[in-house]
């Protein structure tokens, strides 16, 4: 276990690679989450704003 973990010396490098990864992914599923929320949201006032432009005519 110890020699995989060791990647053959390249730990460091492998590891740390993972590691970046990994927070990019993090990263960008919460940039991606965000927007979907806002769009959301932006539906959500656009319908409101088509229902009471209906309602005054």
């Amino acid at each position: 276990m110890a020699d995989f973990l060791d990647m053959g010396g390249y730990a460091v490098f492998v590891w740390a690679s993972y590691a970046i990864v990994a927070l990019a992914l993090v990263g960008l599923w919460l940039r991606t989450r965000g927007a979907a929320r806002q769009a959301a949201a932006d539906v959500v006032r656009l319908r409101e704003r088509i229902m009471a432009e209906g309602e005054g005519n």
